[in-house]
């Protein structure tokens, strides 16, 4: 179940669910609306590898803003920083930044009961489209959870993204065991 304003409104006042900086005008009716921070990174080299330690060069959006472009996989931040103790949080684009042709994220759209910090974007353009620091860039969603969490992720041992930051953050995949 996909909680209402109401609902965020009461998590938040509750603790259950932290969003800072918290902007009222940001509620939508079943969504809260999050802004691409100034901070953008690619990774140094073009071929990627699953097993090794793939490392980033972080850089930020002036004013006037960045023209992000196609085969270029960005990896940005949100403003917000965001806490959830009792739901699942989703992270969707806002429909005006799809029809620009962005994509906000490739796979990492869920977050876990317990995640604590800025969200990072796995940005991707159709074509190029010149961005800005502060611009709407997606919506968090809040699910209901069924059932005790037993482990949220803040508490786990193997939690490769529980360091706070507002920076965007590498692929951990090298730390797993395959």
């Amino acid at each position: 179940m996909i909680l209402s304003d109401a609902e965020i409104l009461a998590a938040l006042e509750d603790g259950n669910i932290v969003i800072e900086p918290y902007d009222r005008e940001r509620l939508g009716t079943n969504s809260y609306d999050v802004r691409l921070s100034k901070h953008l990174a690619t990774y140094q080299n073009r071929v990627l590898d699953a097993k090794r330690h793939n490392e980033i060069e972080h850089f930020e959006i002036p004013p006037e803003g960045y023209v992000l472009e196609p085969q270029i996989n960005y990896l940005g931040s949100t403003i917000e920083y965001t806490e959830t103790h009792h739901t699942v949080p989703f992270l969707e684009g806002k429909s005006s930044v799809g029809r620009l042709g962005i994509d906000i994220h490739a796979t990492a759209g869920k977050g876990d009961v317990g995640f604590c910090n800025h969200w990072t974007l796995e940005i991707s353009v159709k074509q190029p489209v010149r961005v800005y620091e502060g611009m709407p860039i997606g919506q968090l969603i809040y699910f209901k959870v069924d059932g005790e969490v037993l482990n949220p992720y803040n508490k786990k041992k193997s939690a490769k993204y529980n360091d706070r930051t507002e920076l965007p953050v590498e692929s951990m995949m090298w730390r797993n065991d395959f």
